[in-house]
């Protein structure tokens, strides 16, 4: 099991709803104060929808 108990997992069925659960991830740094934009957080894929490289090789998704 990768989430904690109280938490279940949740089907992505549109690009909306994909795009919205990205946008959750790549914001969660920058509201915990540890980086001003979510690109500069080194472990997002974040750098990589901006164009800057990020740790691992990403897919993107359109």
């Amino acid at each position: 099991q990768v989430w904690q108990q109280e938490y279940h997992p949740v089907e992505l069925g549109t690009n909306e709803m994909m795009e919205q659960r990205l946008d959750y991830l790549h914001e969660n740094p920058v509201k915990e104060g540890w980086v001003d934009n979510p690109q500069d957080y080194l472990y997002s894929s974040a750098r990589d929808y901006a164009g800057r490289k990020g740790l691992l090789d990403i897919m993107f998704v359109e």
